[in-house]
């Protein structure tokens, strides 16, 4: 069963980072159509390429469970632990290359990206292996994937005016 898990997280790799890159573009494409830039980034803030991992992992995480819940009592658990180990590493090594370099790159970008992704998933495959969790832990994993979409949601609309929400093109907050 191990196997099975292992085979599903890898491949929600490469789907992740697909699915996210193409959702990083979606929000012009649409014509900029609000409710678009809900799943979209809209703007090139840290904040806003956050949700580039958010949305494509809660989608594989639909596609994936009827092959893995029979395999596994921690799907939601691993996957809440995913959802917040992506953004945690980016926003870490997006940070931490910057103030040593002092600027962006966007070969690095992408590989943060990519790497974080990674992440995510080795950290869900690890929490799914685990015996059983605790009830508590599923309804918190819930609570918190809820709050992080209604989160990446509001701010999209009403981001609070500091730099990790700000565009780093334009000095604009949010859809503009």
């Amino acid at each position: 069963m191990n196997k099975q898990i292992r085979k599903w997280e890898l491949i929600g790799i490469a789907v992740i980072a697909c699915v996210g890159a193409l959702m990083h573009f979606a929000f012009e494409w649409s014509g900029e159509l609000r409710p678009v830039g809900v799943f979209a980034a809209v703007n090139e803030s840290v904040w806003e390429h956050l949700k580039l991992t958010y949305w494509p992992t809660l989608l594989y995480a639909a596609l994936s469970y009827r092959k893995l819940k029979g395999m596994t009592d921690n799907f939601t658990a691993a996957k809440a632990a995913s959802i917040y180990v992506m953004p945690a590493a980016i926003l870490a090594l997006f940070y931490a290359y910057t103030a040593i370099t002092g600027g962006e790159n966007l070969v690095a970008d992408i590989t943060i990206f990519v790497v974080a992704i990674a992440l995510g998933q080795l950290v869900s495959y690890r929490v799914m292996v685990l015996p059983q969790l605790s009830r508590r832990l599923y309804i918190l994993a819930i609570v918190g994937l809820v709050a992080l979409g209604v989160l990446y949601a509001l701010f999209t609309f009403y981001p609070p005016q500091a730099q990790l929400f700000r565009d780093s093109v334009t000095g604009t907050y949010g859809i503009s």
